[in-house]
């Protein structure tokens, strides 16, 4: 299993996104990270430099929050759905795109249950559930589809 410090994400990202930027051509891993590093431009300076970017802290808190942190979550999202891994993640995130017009969008309120899930697991010192997971997202995209009923 591949088990990256931060170090690695941290140049992965930057190196990706130096590629894109210099027209360079890039693994099919990079170009979906540079693709979500290009939907946010607000830190497109955290990017730029590896050797600042290992050396830099985002304490619990920091405003605008840690991109690194952000952009593998998209990243995951992506690859989740890409193989459909926890089973039923594509559709839901699918869908909830759907109701919202927007993938973006989508990924950033996938991340709040992806976030939750491995919260609690880490509290209960479990395995992430995939599932519940899953069904939080299904959740959050019918909510979404009907905003004037929020038990739906």
């Amino acid at each position: 299993m591949f088990n990256p410090t931060q170090e690695d994400v941290r140049r992965f990202f930057c190196g990706a996104w130096a590629k894109h930027q210099a027209g360079q051509p890039v693994e099919a891993l990079e170009a979906i990270a540079a693709n979500w590093i290009a939907e946010h431009p607000e830190w497109h300076d955290d990017f730029a430099d590896a050797a600042d970017a290992v050396a830099r802290q985002y304490p619990e808190g920091s405003p605008g929050g840690n991109p690194f942190l952000h952009l593998a979550m998209h990243l995951s999202i992506s690859e989740q759905c890409s193989i459909d891994q926890p089973r039923g993640i594509r559709q839901a995130v699918e869908l909830l795109a759907r109701r919202q017009s927007d993938l973006h969008a989508a990924h950033h309120v996938a991340m709040e249950c992806l976030g939750q899930m491995l919260a609690d697991a880490q509290a209960s010192g479990q395995a992430p559930d995939g599932a519940t997971y899953v069904a939080a997202v299904q959740r959050r995209a019918t909510r979404n589809a009907h905003p004037e009923s929020p038990n739906k």
